[in-house]
């Protein structure tokens, strides 16, 4: 699949990223180019994986002179990166907005003047429902991509897209937080008990992005089905482990969070097809002829659930520990 080629990540020093270099490593790729704005998260992870077959590019998917040069040449890309963390697009949805949206915009004009042959795309189940930029800013990345989709020939580029919820571990997430809180003898801060999150390991991440480039025609979303867990769950099994606690204190729902996610809309199950562990979503494309909008619709209107963490299977307390344990995030 990546025998002899050349791959470029954006955003290739995150969590996401430095776990798919490390699959790219066990393939016979040519090389990985990894592209990022932090020269020290470069550094360390050249020093940690000292591989010839790893290039650094320092640059910002904003500046599209910076991703010019390190996407030429390449054969396939994956762009991982985004502003992320809920609360900082919040205050500054302009900076989200010119990341998530003109970043994604830059990439795809940039891969499409580099004969780049497919890109596929992260995205979020913030994106479904948004209520917070940074799910909406997400939510039309996904939007521009498949215009693209749409416009652009499937034998010069494609454009695929995966959204997954919470990968448990990663930087920014609960469980480290969490753990950190344990470490401080600090009680945990739980904002609502009953809320849910998806939860999905690094590797499993990884699956869907792999599934997605094999499978995923032009305009594609994928999801992987995934459990959820409530957060009050998530953090009595942290405290069955770490006898030596100080307990857990609800403090609210936060601005901007929702009591559960939603990786597939109710719309969107219209034109989902079910793959067994993956959803594929199909693009809409259907063109600007008014009359497919105003006269002709969809009949078919019999799915009325959305995919989301409060239906889907739930994890307990004790399959939560087992999931830590395994990823090894329990010191």
């Amino acid at each position: 699949m990546f025998d002899n080629k050349v791959v470029l990540i954006t955003g290739g020093t995150g969590s996401f990223g430095i776990t798919f270099v490390k699959y790219l490593l066990s393939t016979s790729v040519s090389e990985i180019r990894i592209f990022s704005r932090d020269e020290k998260k470069q550094d360390d992870l050249r020093k940690r994986l000292n591989s010839l077959k790893l290039k650094f590019f320092i640059g910002d998917v904003r500046d599209i002179s910076s991703l010019n040069l390190a996407i030429q040449g390449v054969d396939y890309v994956f762009s991982a990166a985004a502003l992320k963390q809920v609360p900082s697009c919040e205050f500054y949805p302009l900076e989200a907005y010119k990341t998530n949206v003109l970043g994604a915009d830059n990439l795809i004009q940039c891969a499409l003047n580099a004969r780049v042959k497919k890109i596929v795309f992260l995205s979020t189940d913030k994106a479904v429902y948004p209520i917070n930029v940074m799910g909406m800013s997400k939510a039309m990345m996904e939007k521009v991509v498949q215009s693209y989709a749409r416009i652009i020939p499937k034998d010069r580029c494609q454009f695929v897209i995966t959204r997954y919820g919470n990968v448990v571990g990663s930087r920014g997430s609960v469980v480290p937080l969490f753990l950190q809180q344990i470490k401080e003898k600090k009680p945990i801060t739980i904002t609502d008990p009953s809320m849910t999150r998806f939860m999905m390991s690094l590797d499993e991440s990884v699956k869907l992005v792999e599934t997605a480039f094999k499978e995923g025609n032009s305009g594609d979303i994928f999801v992987k089905k995934s459990p959820a867990a409530t957060v009050e769950d998530i953090a009595e099994s942290l405290l069955k482990c770490y006898p030596d606690n100080n307990g857990k204190k609800i403090i609210g729902i936060r601005h901007g969070e929702k009591n559960y996610e939603s990786l597939i809309s109710k719309e969107e199950m219209l034109r989902s097809e079910d793959m067994g562990e993956f959803f594929r979503i199909s693009i809409d494309d259907r063109d600007l002829n008014y009359s497919l909008y105003f006269d002709n619709g969809n009949t078919d209107n019999n799915v009325l659930y959305e995919y989301s963490s409060a239906n889907t299977e739930r994890m307990s307390i004790d399959e939560i520990e087992s999931m830590f344990r395994k990823l090894k995030l329990l010191n």
